[in-house]
């Protein structure tokens, strides 16, 4: 009986804190299109929000970012409905902006295109998926990524690889250890309510604390997690 009662309590607590989730959810939701009002091209958009693509939590801060912060170079790990809405930005309003995007599977670059026209300015890299151990844990990662990212970035969106069990994403872990005292920039993790994406923005945290970079971080929960870092320049995050 007792084991019958406190698994009953387990799941009413698990189903309230889902429903807390969802109507965090509707928030962010009503809160993304208000921010949108008045741009006709975002509007008009066709973006398919959630499941495997950002929330509107993501949406919303991603939003935020692109139109108070405006920024000069875009890093996107993993093509998707965040690369349609950055892609949009940059033919009205970023005149001045580059986007890269990594993407690992070659067929569904091929998929997209098809449906989809991105901005001239915004550049898509494949580099398949490889396995990689990071502290002892097999990753998913990007192939030789270095090969081609070979600048530093204003804004970085870490919504791929496919996420890992431990350590998920390692990839932008090893481009920010090239940062410096001089280097501004936001780093954007979706997925955050994962272990994987939790454990690899800890060594983000570590990294720069190490190098003397003063590091501001926030979280914005939906029924997904996003989780931003920014630099002094960008402490502001806090309060969007």
């Amino acid at each position: 009986m007792y084991k019958k009662i406190k698994r009953i309590i387990l799941e009413n607590q698990k189903l309230h804190k889902n429903n807390l989730l969802h109507l965090k959810e509707l928030e962010w939701a009503n809160i993304y299109h208000d921010s949108i009002r008045g741009k006709e091209w975002l509007e008009k958009l066709p973006l398919n929000i959630g499941r495997w693509a950002g929330n509107y939590s993501f949406f919303y801060v991603l939003n935020r970012i692109l139109n108070d912060y405006k920024p000069n170079s875009i890093l996107e790990f993993g093509l998707g409905e965040s690369s349609k809405f950055i892609s949009t930005f940059l033919d009205n309003e970023l005149f001045d902006t580059n986007h890269h995007i990594i993407e690992q599977d070659k067929n569904w670059l091929e998929s997209f295109n098809k449906k989809h026209q991105l901005s001239s300015r915004s550049k898509v890299s494949i580099h398949p998926l490889v396995k990689k151990i990071v502290n002892k844990h097999e990753v998913n990662s990007y192939e030789k990524l270095g090969s081609t990212v070979l600048q530093k970035y204003d804004l970085y969106i870490v919504d791929g690889p496919f996420g890992s069990k431990h350590f998920s994403r390692y990839d932008i872990v090893d481009l920010i250890r090239k940062s410096n005292e001089n280097d501004e920039f936001i780093i954007l993790i979706d997925d955050y309510q994962r272990l994987g994406e939790q454990e690899t923005t800890n060594a983000l945290v570590t990294i720069l604390k190490e190098k003397g970079i003063p590091i501001y971080k926030t979280v914005y929960v939906g029924n997904k997690s996003v989780c931003l870092l920014g630099t002094e320049k960008y402490k502001s995050i806090e309060s969007l």
